[in-house]
């Protein structure tokens, strides 16, 4: 059996449909603060906090598991900033209270949602690996202090872990089965795609709560860039990670970059989008927001050489329209 933490969540969801695809039991652990129960499909699901040692205990007491993916860590930047003990409460407390947990019964083998955040501002682009991880928000700090924990289960306890840093997050399943839902929403494809859909209902264009931060940046046409990566993609590559896991291919604590190694601006995201939905989106300028790189693209190479992972969807048209088709049937 592989325990999904946090697999009531965007990306959590879409990994339980691709392990159950692929032949698994799954077990889902969620404390649906941000998650919804009806994302778990035919999943079981146990409620529970990771903040609560005992419901841990009492998970693993309960049900064998061979492998854990943790996708449960709170996630929204800004805030981590204004709310910091939130962050550091679930995503650091929660997580070491699941690595004791694990050793207590014996569950050595962890894949890590991580993120790009860990690194910070970036030096040069595309940014592997070897990039310094200089975090500059307490989401990304939480991050990191995870990676080091890994990495020190790996040495004192014999732990096999993999983090994964993700950058940009997008689409949907293929089939519909589930898709992107976030509340508040603050990821760029939904937020666009939801003044789509408002348009399509009816809605003024030049009613637009749409914005854009920032178009003043050293890019093409002055909005940010960002590498975008559909979230079957980033499945994919958590079933590599466990397929090397638990054929104890693993060497401690591994880490690697999920991209596309590629980037399109928020400018282009809005077109395209446009061109999906048939429908004039508008939007607001305002101020680009403090901490924002220009550019953020990622180099995967390693996931490549190692895991043997390739995005399959790397075209944005067929990022975006895959969201689409979920926003429209979307549960309200």
């Amino acid at each position: 059996m592989i325990l999904v933490i946090g697999g009531a969540g965007y990306i959590g969801s879409h990994m339980v449909l691709a392990l159950q695809d692929a032949g698994h039991e799954v077990l889902v652990f969620d404390n649906l603060s941000r998650g919804f129960s009806d994302a778990v499909g035919s999943a079981p699901l146990v409620v529970g906090d990771l903040r609560n040692a005992s419901h841990l205990d009492t998970l693993f007491a309960t049900y064998r598991i061979r492998l854990v993916m943790h996708f449960a860590a709170l996630a929204y930047v800004g805030e981590s900033v204004t709310a910091p003990e939130l962050y550091y409460q679930n995503n650091v407390v929660g997580a070491l209270n699941l690595l004791v947990a694990m050793r207590r019964h014996g569950v050595d083998k962890l894949v890590f949602s991580s993120t790009c955040a860990t690194y910070g501002e970036p030096d040069a682009v595309p940014i592997s690996e070897a990039h310094p991880q200089r975090p500059i928000n307490p989401y990304g700090r939480t991050k990191l202090m995870m990676e080091q924990a890994l990495a020190d289960y790996a040495t004192a306890y014999g732990n096999q872990s993999i983090s994964l840093r993700y950058f940009n997050a997008a689409g949907a399943d293929a089939l519909g089965r589930v898709g992107e839902r976030h509340d508040p929403e603050t990821h760029l494809i939904p937020l666009v795609l939801a003044e789509a859909l408002r348009l399509q209902n009816g809605g003024n264009p030049a009613d637009t709560a749409l914005q854009v931060f920032g178009n003043d940046f050293d890019t093409a046409d002055g909005s940010c860039v960002r590498d975008y990566i559909h979230v079957t993609d980033l499945c994919q590559a958590h079933l590599l990670a466990a397929q090397r896991l638990l054929s104890g291919q693993s060497q401690g604590a591994e880490f690697y970059n999920l991209a596309n190694g590629a980037g399109f601006s928020v400018i282009e995201v809005i077109e395209t989008c446009r061109q999906v939905t048939g429908q004039p989106i508008h939007f607001k300028m305002k101020p680009r927001r403090a901490g924002d790189p220009a550019v953020l693209i990622g180099d995967a190479s390693r996931a490549h050489a190692v895991l043997g992972w390739k995005p399959a969807i790397g075209d944005m048209h067929d990022i975006i329209q895959s969201a689409w088709a979920w926003m429209q049937r979307m549960p309200t």
